[in-house]
């Protein structure tokens, strides 16, 4: 059976308050509170299908005209992992009905990239350090 799965790379998160903290256990925490993967494959489920059959589509047919073989299933990967991304960064993920969201620390613009994080500048929910965002991955078992 071919599982496909979204999930996060596991890196450290390196910043004052979060030590020992990595992005798997953020993910958690975002799963948990907000449903923020469920969520994002529910609203774009067509889209992501839609990836899935052209990639294996274009795999086919790049087989017959004689390429190498290739990942059936690697194309949509990008695909869907690149939709995630700007699910977060367009802030699409606040407009679906998350309940809690935007979050307080979007709205407040804490933003641990910087030296004092209250920056007060509005940012994207689920979007802090960037960490989470930039570690998520797409594949295939």
């Amino acid at each position: 059976m071919t599982v496909l799965h979204l999930g996060v790379v596991v890196q450290p998160y390196a910043y004052k308050g979060r030590k020992g903290i990595t992005t798997f256990d953020v993910a958690q925490i975002l799963e948990k509170k907000y449903g923020i993967m469920s969520v994002y494959w529910r609203v774009r489920e067509k889209q992501n299908i839609a990836a899935l059959e052209r990639s294996v589509a274009g795999a086919i047919e790049s087989r017959f005209m004689g390429a190498p073989r290739v990942d059936p299933l690697a194309a949509a990967c990008q695909q869907i992992q690149s939709g995630f991304k700007d699910f977060i960064a367009s802030k699409q993920a606040e407009t679906v009905g998350i309940p809690g969201t935007p979050t307080k620390a979007a709205l407040m613009g804490i933003n641990h990239r910087k030296k004092n994080p209250r920056t007060g500048v509005r940012r994207p929910s689920f979007l802090d350090t960037g960490l989470y965002m930039a570690s998520f991955r797409v594949w295939v078992d």
